[in-house]
């Protein structure tokens, strides 16, 4: 499995979560996240600056969180019978034996019940990038995009 953006929010639940179930998992990012992805479970790393996406052969999955570029070239990526799936922009190419889905989060009970247990069980947990009073919020938001994890808005001081 092929997980782009590995370090980030959703990158790297989906790298944990892959993992658990046994999948092979390549990650990708900036080159000042991969001790971050590989300690997550990454078996393999990729920086998109400067690895060429064409070596990592065919995977069953990609998982894009970036989309653009990225996006377009990874449906050459998918094996056949393979899936990519995408939640940054519905993909305007599909895989030439595969299928690209476009995900969006529906809300729902016992799936975010799931994930509670995991993280009370310890199996997932969140990296937390940054965390900025409420008064920060806007120049916290301008700069979530370069840090790995969530950004934690402080709203009353402990």
């Amino acid at each position: 499995m092929l997980i782009h953006g590995a370090a980030g929010a959703v990158g790297s639940i989906a790298v944990r979560l892959a993992r658990e179930v046994g999948a092979h998992v390549i990650g990708t990012g900036r080159a000042d996240a991969r001790s971050v992805v590989l300690d997550l479970g990454a078996q393999e790393f990729l920086d998109l600056g400067a690895d060429p996406l064409d070596g990592v052969g065919q995977v069953d999955v990609v998982l894009d969180v970036i989309g653009g570029d990225v996006l377009e070239r990874s449906t050459a990526l998918v094996r056949p019978g393979g899936t990519l799936v995408t939640i940054a922009e519905p993909p305007a190419v599909q895989p030439d034996d595969g299928r690209a889905i476009f995900f969006v989060v529906e809300p729902d009970r016992a799936r975010l019940a799931d994930l509670a247990q995991r993280l009370r069980d310890g199996r997932l947990k969140p990296i937390i990038g940054d965390v900025r009073p409420l008064a920060e919020t806007p120049a916290a938001f301008a700069r979530h995009r370069r840090t790995p994890g969530k950004t934690i808005i402080q709203v009353a001081k402990d």
